[in-house]
This record gives C-alpha cells, structure tokens and sequence, in this order.
C-alpha cells in the first residue's frame, strides 16, 4: 500500500525521458528486495478520479447529430438506444452516466527508481487515482 505523490520524469542513460509517478510506500517491506526490484514489472491499483455524470459524448466518444441542415435541438445526444422489438434497453447499452470514482488497476508498469530512505517508488506511466490518494503495487 502507499500514497500517490506526483508525476514527474526522469532520464535513461541514453538521455531518454521516462515519465515517471512517485509513489511513498506506507511500510519498508521493500528493503528486502533490494535493488532487485528496479526494472521489475508491478499492477498498481487505486480509486480512479471522479468526473461527475458526464453525457454520451464525454462518456462513450460519440459523434453526435449534425449541427446544420435544420438541427436546432440535441446536437450532443446519443441517438437511438434501441430497436423495438425487446420493448426495453438492452444491458450494457452505452449511455449517459456517472463516470470515474471506480477501482481501476493498470497493468505493465515497471519500477524505474527507489528512495529506501524516504520509502518513495518511482513507477514508470500513470498511476490511477488522484494525488494523495490510496494505491496498492504488486509484483508480477
């Protein structure tokens, strides 16, 4: 478990950028690796950040209704939920909705860096959540 500090980027010995997220680790149960984990593939979950209801545009990536040719009303909706034979929306139908505020994990993320002292990992990519919020590393 730790504590989502910032983003940031560090430089390979090529000169390349490598972004990076900062991560301070609640426990030193890190120390016994150590510097084994460097370059070691983690998942890192943690609470994604909350946008609010958010509309099928924002939500989804839909196109919308055309804002010319006599289109006076609706130019962001969603268009047809459905045909008629069910007499109901189907499950799963991408709607309008609450978006964000879930538990998210992301694959793939290496360990770049770490600070024993001031327990702080450096994680390769995003990291989901916003700052000061909760995350969970685990090793692949």
């Amino acid at each position: 478990m730790g504590q989502k500090l910032n983003m940031t980027q560090l430089f390979g010995e090529n000169g390349r950028v490598i972004p990076v997220t900062a991560v301070r680790l609640e426990s030193p149960a890190f120390e016994s690796f150590g510097d084994e984990l460097v370059g070691k593939k983690v998942i890192v979950s943690g609470t994604s950040k909350g946008k609010g209801f958010a509309g099928g545009m924002k939500r989804w990536g839909f196109k919308g209704g055309e804002t010319t040719r006599g289109q006076s009303t609706y130019p962001r909706q969603a268009g047809s939920i459905g045909s008629q034979t069910p007499g109901r929306v189907r499950k799963g139908k991408k709607m309008a909705g609450h978006m964000g505020n879930r538990r998210v994990a992301v694959k793939g993320l290496r360990v770049v860096s770490l600070d024993k002292e001031k327990l702080i990992v450096m994680v390769s990519g995003p990291v989901p959540g916003a700052r000061n919020s909760k995350v969970s590393i685990r090793l692949v």
